[in-house]
């Protein structure tokens, strides 16, 4: 069946199976940034922003997302930007080391600042438990992701 999806702002037109997952189906598109870590929702680094809202791709089916909003890690930044303030925290923080968690990790936490502007740190530390990282200890994502929600409200990026 054709869908069509708005992926980072341009729509899509796409054929899709009954059982594709919104995951295979965007990695078929190219959007690299999301990853398939284990195939059952628990481990977050193929969450992606569906009308604004922070999914497990893996468990959503592609025909679900008809005509709905998705926000990969390559959309989420403003036109004319080198990063998005959460990209750079992380950047500036050293909250980044082998990088494969880190996208979804972004878009949850981007999911996170959007509906709460000034999250505790207790909230977020809530709103990452389902972002499995294997390489640190969330410490300096936390802290990256205290500053970005900073700056952000700083400049009124949101």
């Amino acid at each position: 069946m054709k869908v069509t999806l708005i992926v980072n702002g341009s729509p899509v037109e796409t054929d899709v199976n009954a059982g594709d997952t919104l995951l295979d189906t965007l990695r078929r598109l190219g959007f690299t940034s999301v990853k398939d870590g284990c195939a059952n929702g628990d481990c977050g680094t193929c969450a992606v922003l569906v009308d604004g809202r922070a999914v497990t791709s893996c468990l959503m089916f592609a025909g679900q997302a008809e005509d709905r909003t998705i926000t990969t890690l390559e959309g989420l930044g403003r036109a004319g930007e080198a990063l998005h303030p959460l990209q750079q925290a992380l950047l500036d923080a050293g909250g980044v080391q082998c990088g494969y968690c880190i996208p979804g990790m972004i878009l949850t936490a981007a999911d996170l600042i959007t509906h709460h502007p000034n999250p505790t740190r207790s909230e977020i530390e809530s709103y990452l438990a389902g972002n499995l990282c294997r390489c640190t200890g969330y410490v300096k994502q936390v802290e990256a992701i205290e500053r970005a929600a900073e700056v952000l409200q700083e400049t009124d990026h949101g």
